[in-house]
């Protein structure tokens, strides 16, 4: 399971370390694809394959899902981390996150997510103050 908040940078060649504590159970191959809210989502393979069975199962008829698989898909690249621990991240990938300096890798379950630092601030600081109110609305939820 993935968490934590860690705090990184991405250098001139788009190179970014995957923090320690993530970088075993990611595996020796994963995928880093386009996620929600302006971020990239990572997955380990054996995740990436059931998230790949789930998007096969959409109907081809439903507008929606041809448009989201193809979001999904499309942004989706392998990584393999150097020796140094860092994935070289792809300019398209980038460029759709607005990654340039300063990055924020979280943890989320069964993924981790790379933001753009200021991004993330601005993010954290709008769902502050409604947290409270969407773990009331959530159904079955109890912490």
């Amino acid at each position: 399971m993935f968490m934590g908040e860690y705090h990184h940078t991405i250098d001139a060649k788009g190179r970014m370390i995957v923090p320690a504590k993530f970088r075993e159970e990611l595996g020796e191959t994963f995928v880093i694809t386009r996620g929600l809210d302006q971020c990239l989502f990572g997955y380990p393979m054996s995740e990436w394959k059931m998230i790949e069975e789930k998007l096969k199962a959409l109907p081809l008829t439903k507008k929606d899902a041809r448009a989201f698989t193809r979001f999904f898909f499309s942004g989706a690249v392998e990584c393999e981390l150097d020796k140094q621990g860092r994935i070289n991240l792809a300019a398209p990938l980038l460029q759709y996150a607005k990654l340039e300096k300063e990055c924020v890798v979280i943890g989320v379950s069964n993924r981790i997510e790379l933001w753009d630092k200021a991004i993330w601030d601005t993010y954290v600081a709008e769902q502050e103050d409604s947290f409270a109110e969407i773990a009331e609305n959530m159904i079955g939820f109890d912490i």
